[in-house]
């Protein structure tokens, strides 16, 4: 069978294919790299050179793929640490231009060889797909990139370019056999007009996924697959002052330096005391990995319980720091977490899971990592309450939590920034450095002129 013959029975079965053989242009360009907050490091310039590949024609209605190739990164890997195998991965962002214009979203795998401290960043190619619905000439133009590193903590180093780029690939786009419409359809968060689709990157849409239908749990009916009522209530005045929460699943997506994702099993206890209850939380075992070795006392949760129902606002509950050294990797078992729920309001009011916070101090400033909730959450308790002076309804914290709280740990429920960790305590820093808490963090965010100096010091 022809050339053509195969090529037109491929096309027909919508399988993607390029009308020439595929180019490679190689472009080089200033960029500024911004180290993750935790290094307390200023951005860093650097040179990256980038190879587009793609085909040099094409028609309407072909869907062709887009490889970057990272020649060279405007990063490198100092003399402090040797980054493990398949723990890069690299998103990017690439303009389209000419005849359309628009972005494509760039992805990579998690896959790299060992990086030795003081050698280059080597990163996997990324790619993308974009769908061409428009005649003309389209032009592909390397932009802003990301390095994650996943271990021992999930850092990004984010870069971006500092002067015009070159062009880095052109596609020539015949007209076909296809109709055009005049709009363009994109996924991954981008959007673009002029003719053309583009896919590629990744797409996170609430971070939970919840099914329809109507469930019921604790004598109350949802629909819409959230279910807002508690596994017990307090009944009508009987005299019961326990009361056992149901077990709840919750995603928590953390800032940088935590760990990415976090799936736990959450319960929440209460005991009547007077007009007041105190609030227990526990979590399930293993909850996330130790991002280093920590000794006893460096480690310490809270959370910020959401009220909902008759009531609202929330109530931060605190645990204990951990008694004894961690080890880095290993799983860590959060303790319970206590605090005292004040009512605002009288009716039936629920508690859920709301944001988690590690903070980890090592005699500095601690470091705060907030670990919001994504998407719906059921409630895992549901009480009859009574409202008391300076309860809870209203928004705000509906009492402090039990224990003592950490130096700097701000609220359990805030979504800002990390904390910066201090220079003035030399001892810290050296405990810093002894455990990894500061120079394994840089895994993502080291560089030629990062200076080290001050870091040693």
């Amino acid at each position: 069978m022809s050339a053509a013959g195969v090529a037109l029975m491929l096309g027909g079965a919508g399988i993607m294919l390029a009308a020439s053989p595929a180019q490679a242009a190689e472009v080089s360009y200033k960029t500024e790299c911004i180290p993750p907050s935790i290094s307390g490091l200023p951005p860093v310039q650097g040179t990256t050179k980038v190879q587009i590949t793609a085909p040099a024609e094409a028609k309407v209605g072909d869907e062709v793929e887009i490889v970057w190739k990272t020649v060279a990164a405007a990063s490198k890997n100092p003399d402090i640490l040797d980054l493990e195998k398949d723990t890069v991965k690299p998103t990017g962002v690439i303009k389209v231009g000419g005849a359309a214009s628009g972005t494509l979203n760039m992805e990579g795998p998690r896959q790299n060889p060992a990086i030795p401290k003081n050698s280059p960043m080597v990163l996997p190619d990324m790619k993308g797909k974009l769908k061409l619905e428009k005649a003309g000439e389209i032009t592909l133009t390397p932009d802003k990139y990301t390095i994650n590193v996943s271990k021992p903590m999930s850092t990004d180093t984010k870069c971006s370019p500092k002067e015009t780029v070159p062009v880095g690939a052109t596609i020539k786009v015949s007209a076909g056999g296809g109709t055009t419409t005049g709009g363009t359809t994109t996924s991954g968060g981008t959007t673009t007009t002029g003719g053309t689709t583009t896919s590629g990157g990744t797409t996170t849409t609430g971070g939970a996924t919840t099914s329809g239908g109507t469930t019921t749990t604790g004598g109350a009916t949802t629909s819409g697959g959230t279910t807002t009522s508690g596994g017990s209530t307090s009944g009508g005045g009987g005299g019961q002052t326990d009361f056992t929460g149901k077990e709840v699943s919750v995603q928590f997506s953390c800032q940088s330096p935590g760990p990415a994702n976090i799936t736990s099993k959450v319960t929440i206890n209460a005991k009547k005391s007077g007009g007041s209850y105190d609030l227990t939380v526990k979590t399930a075992k293993g909850v996330m990995n130790s991002p280093a070795p920590l000794p006893a006392g460096a480690l310490k949760p809270s959370m910020a319980v959401k009220i909902g129902g008759a009531d609202s606002g929330t109530v931060k509950v605190e645990g204990p720091a951990n008694a004894a050294p961690l080890e880095q990797g290993k799983p860590v078992d959060l303790p319970d977490m206590k605090g005292t729920y004040k009512p605002g309001a009288s009716g039936k009011s629920t508690l859920s899971p709301g944001t988690l916070t590690i903070n980890v101090s090592l005699g500095g400033s601690p470091i705060v990592i907030p670990c919001q909730v994504k998407g719906a959450v059921q409630a895992s308790l549901e009480l009859d309450t009574t409202k008391q002076d300076g309860g809870a309804a209203g928004g705000g914290d509906a009492a402090s939590g039990g224990g003592s709280g950490s130096a700097g740990s701000g609220s359990a429920g805030s979504g800002g920034g990390l904390a910066e960790t201090g220079a003035e305590d030399d001892g810290a820093l050296r405990a810093l450095a002894l455990v990894a808490g500061t120079v394994i963090l840089l895994g993502g965010a080291v560089f030629t002129f990062t200076p080290w100096a001050r870091l040693r010091r």
